[in-house]
């Protein structure tokens, strides 16, 4: 039985995130092996599982009284709280600006691969911060979520041993 790959990669040379990209930004990228559609990984994405849900309500909790959202301001076209910025056949961005740090997230698909790549862009101390204490946990949601997208687009048994390369 092989493995479900989730690998560090990098943001794909025609993304439409690349012109935001600054030298002091934080940017990473993961990618799996599954065929499917920008709009269709991105709704598993964040369709998030019990576990992130409830760090996310922690989030929420934490994040609250200084006034950072946690819904994303309201938009026509969302994917979980995050406002589509832009979609093509190959790529949907979406995200949005807050008082302490600029976000996106791209899911490209080509190629019979699914890449997650998120971009940030923080505005002063309370988004470095932020952006430090959130990594971690960060980096356990955006794995899972691709081995959630190879589990959905392959009909994998989800009790599949995954590897982190």
């Amino acid at each position: 039985m092989t493995p479900i790959k989730v690998k560090r990669s990098t943001l794909p040379p025609e993304s439409a995130l690349w012109p935001r990209v600054g030298p002091q930004d934080f940017l990473d990228c993961f990618t799996v092996r599954a065929n499917t559609t920008p709009r269709v990984a991105t709704e598993v994405i964040t369709d998030f599982p019990a576990w992130a849900q409830g760090l996310l309500l922690i989030r929420r909790n934490l994040v609250t009284p200084f006034g950072l959202s946690h819904d994303g301001p309201d938009a026509a076209d969302k994917v979980g709280p995050f406002p589509v910025e832009s979609e093509t056949d190959q790529e949907l961005i979406a995200g949005f600006n807050d008082k302490h740090l600029d976000f996106r997230v791209s899911v490209t698909a080509k190629d019979g691969c699914v890449s997650l790549a998120t971009w940030v862009h923080v505005h002063n101390a309370g988004g470095r911060l932020y952006l430090t204490a959130i990594l971690p946990f960060h980096v356990l949601i955006a794995r899972d979520a691709l081995r959630r997208v190879a589990v959905a687009t392959q009909k994998i048994d989800p009790r599949k041993r995954t590897t982190w390369t």
